[in-house]
């Protein structure tokens, strides 16, 4: 199975961008791409957010096990099996939910997030994000302070806000993650 830094590597090659075009469009650097193409460092999931809308590719393309498969109708069901395939990046799970549904306009994501790490430095994106939390207290950061969600409590806001993830305790928080594009 490809990882995610094979197929930014393919998808952007397929467009005919460079490293620079996509770190202008992302703010992302050079030198970070390339490390996530080379499976040398992990990526964020808004910062995988930014690469898809600069490559103008669904986020779940990176987490499907078919790349560049079609489905011609309107419907894409996610079978329980599918479900047992974890991207895991660095401190976190990722378990996309969406299935292969064309021109998605928001991802469900289910993410675990290990105790005691944090989901990298504030980021800020196009879109809004919807965080539900299934187990744990899950911290998320902002510039003038933090929120700390309970098992059962959500949190809906504008991406264009810095943000970020943090887990300040000693056991693994699940969360679903629903992001827009």
């Amino acid at each position: 199975m490809e990882n995610i830094g094979d197929r930014l590597k393919s998808v952007r090659k397929s467009k005919k961008m460079t490293l620079k075009q996509i770190s202008e469009k992302t703010n992302l650097s050079i030198s970070f791409l390339s490390q996530v193409e080379h499976a040398k460092c992990s990526v964020t999931l808004e910062s995988l957010m930014k690469i898809s809308e600069a490559l103008e590719v669904s986020p779940s393309f990176f987490f499907s096990d078919q790349k560049g498969q079609e489905i011609k109708s309107k419907i894409a069901v996610h079978k329980q099996q599918s479900l047992e395939e974890d991207m895991a990046v660095s401190n976190f799970t990722y378990k996309d939910l969406s299935g292969n549904f064309p021109n998605q306009t928001f991802l469900p994501t289910l993410v675990t997030l290990q105790p005691r790490n944090e989901g990298g430095r504030a980021l800020a994106h196009n879109g809004q994000e919807f965080i539900f939390v299934l187990e744990g207290t899950l911290t998320v950061i902002f510039e003038d302070g933090e929120l700390a969600l309970q098992a059962g409590e959500s949190l809906h806001m504008e991406s264009t806000t810095p943000h970020n993830w943090l887990n300040k305790t000693n056991e693994a928080i699940k969360f679903l993650y629903v992001s827009s594009r």
